[in-house]
């Protein structure tokens, strides 16, 4: 996947939505009666509501929050990810 394509359709305001969302997402994924197969609704909701309260309530600030939101959840698999491997590189050199 191309990187460049994803930044030309999220604009460059919206990175601190992204934060917000990434903050929401660990809060939530801490919560111990919130089920984790709701939190990608919770933050795809949360974007949309601050995108559109700072862009104004349209459809193009609708996707824009989706796409916020999508971004922020796939960051944060990407970094779990990268970690578990990682982790499990460094088990396999030690002989573990």
């Amino acid at each position: 996947m191309d990187w460049t394509l994803i930044n030309g359709l999220i604009r460059p305001e919206l990175a601190v939505v992204l934060a917000v969302c990434w903050v929401v997402g660990y809060i939530l994924k801490r919560t111990p009666r919130v089920p984790d197969w709701s939190i990608i609704y919770f933050v795809t909701l949360v974007a949309v509501i601050f995108v559109c309260l700072s862009a104004g309530w349209s459809a193009e600030s609708i996707l824009q929050g989706i796409l916020v939101g999508a971004v922020a959840i796939y960051g944060n698999q990407l970094y779990k990810q990268a970690t578990k491997a990682a982790e499990e590189d460094d088990h396999a050199g030690k002989g573990l």
